[in-house]
């Protein structure tokens, strides 16, 4: 596809990026300590804390990908939003009270702390390679989205996105990060309700009554109900849901550092439960537009060069949308985008400073020389990410890309969480080995598919995206056996 933008809209896409940047210079000017860089010195309203968590929910990929989901197949997605609920109620029952009284900041502290600096080390090494990858992707997904839409190269267009995004989160701290995700969130809330609206009108409006096309289709189902584990079931969906879920809210810096930005633990909780309650509707906006683009393709003609789900959107808003308000709906994708680099790379440069700098090679660093390595190591991170975002271009496939890297950086890192919160004591060798035989359930889930006759016997056959999951049980279960083996130890010894 190729549907150039004219004056007007390009001029909003650059109003929109001279207005990021200006809020970086505006932040710039109060951002003069480190705590004041990684949490805004815990002055952010619980409510904007709340937007921020759940903007690094959304991205260009589920801007993208969600519509493009329900037009190819359901709503199944819905039930990843709505296990979100009761993971929202464990968070902060358990899991918030806990970083609190320990002044968290990066939430791998944490684990040193109840299981040693072994597993602060592991996660959060993991975490600075998932946020490379993370940032590379999104950069190069969102670009070759946009390279639809504006004449421009994509290598060229993913500096520019990147180089803003580092402008504005290397100025201004978290405080520019959470602002600019409010304003970011704002215009990505409207573009989808008004393409919301757009789509009613016409698959809604007698005599054609196309949403009877979706019901007819059965497009608003939740998927198959029967209990396998090698398809896309409700059952893989929850399994997926509550355990990504959890490691979002639980385990994962992006999060984490946005709801510990707030004044108090009340409010922290506050900000989480906010986060989803926007999340879950916005989710089922989302797949409301696919279905209501199935059924408005199903009465209007539609390119032959479209084959695939994920492209469909993208047309439509090339297509169908009046000069001005394409250029804002472009602009509330790259804000989807922005959103999550800008959290990353903030992210990133905290977790350097607490878990490695300050605890390895400063420990008492004066401010000058903290705000200097936070700045150096916004930079360094999104570099990272545009070189890794450019070398993605001659990638097979993107997105298969991205849940290899998730998956395997990603794996024991929850176990370890789970296992820290609920005080499970094991020694250092246990955990490592706890470790390990998560990531070699991860290493066969990923690789050991469609295997030849001879080793079939050897091949994964449950859902990728339940992988992680597997991982985080075998983690779980073995760490479990290594405690009963122990207890057992300790009474033979006592005996």
């Amino acid at each position: 596809m190729d549907y150039q933008l004219g004056t007007i809209d390009t001029a909003i896409l650059i109003l929109y990026g001279l207005i990021l940047v200006g809020m970086g210079v505006y932040f710039f000017r109060k951002t003069k300590t480190s705590e004041e860089f990684m949490v805004a010195g815990r002055s952010i309203p619980s409510w904007a804390a709340g937007i921020a968590v759940m903007s690094a929910y959304t991205s260009s990929i589920s801007y993208i990908a969600i519509p493009g989901k329900a037009f190819d197949s359901n709503w199944h997605p819905l039930i990843f939003a709505l296990t979100a609920l009761p993971v929202t109620w464990f968070v902060t029952k358990y899991v918030i009270p806990h970083y609190r009284k320990n002044n968290i900041i990066s939430v791998y502290k944490y684990l040193e702390d109840k299981i040693g600096d072994w597993g602060r080390v592991y996660a959060s090494f993991s975490f600075l390679l998932f946020m490379v990858g993370r940032t590379a992707i999104i950069l190069y997904l969102s670009s070759l989205l946009l390279i639809s839409f504006i004449d421009i190269d994509i290598q060229m267009l993913i500096v520019i996105i990147g180089v803003i995004t580092i402008i504005y989160t290397l100025m201004g701290g978290m405080e520019a990060v959470i602002w600019t995700d409010v304003m970011q969130s704002i215009v990505m809330i409207g573009g989808v309700l008004f393409v919301g609206y757009l789509l009613t009108k016409e698959i809604f409006s007698e005599p054609e009554f196309l949403i009877q096309k979706a019901f007819d289709e059965n497009k608003f189902s939740l998927g198959d109900t029967s209990f396998s584990l090698s398809s896309r079931t409700v059952w893989v969906m929850i399994i997926y849901g509550i355990t990504e879920n959890i490691r979002n809210l639980m385990a994962d810096q992006n999060y984490t550092q946005k709801y510990a930005s707030v004044p108090t633990e009340k409010k922290a909780k506050k900000s989480v439960w906010f986060a989803m309650l926007i999340y879950l509707p916005l989710t089922a906006i989302f797949l409301y537009i696919g279905t209501a683009l199935f059924a408005f393709y199903a009465g209007h003609p539609i390119d032959p060069s479209i084959v695939k789900g994920d492209q469909v959107f993208p047309y439509f808003i090339a297509t169908e949308l009046p000069v001005g308000v394409k250029g804002l709906i472009i602009a509330a994708i790259l804000a989807a985008s922005m959103s999550t680099i800008d959290s990353a790379l903030n992210c990133s440069a905290t977790v350097l400073y607490e878990d490695y700098y300050r605890k390895y090679f400063k420990r008492n660093p004066s401010e000058k020389d903290s705000m200097g390595f936070l700045r150096l190591s916004t930079i360094v991170w999104g570099v990272m990410g545009i070189v890794f975002a450019l070398l993605l271009i001659n990638a097979q496939s993107a997105l298969d890309t991205w849940w290899q890297i998730s998956g395997i950086f990603g794996g024991g890192i929850l176990g370890l969480f789970l296992l820290a919160i609920f005080n499970v004591k094991i020694s250092r060798t246990q955990g490592v080995i706890s470790v390990i035989f998560s990531l070699l359930i991860i290493i066969w889930g990923t690789f050991l598919r469609d295997l030849s006759a001879n080793y079939s016997w050897l091949e994964c056959t449950i859902d990728p995206i339940i992988v992680g999951a597997a991982g985080t049980a075998g983690l779980v279960a073995l760490a479990l056996t290594f405690v009963v083996i122990n207890k057992q130890k300790g009474n033979m010894a006592t005996s």
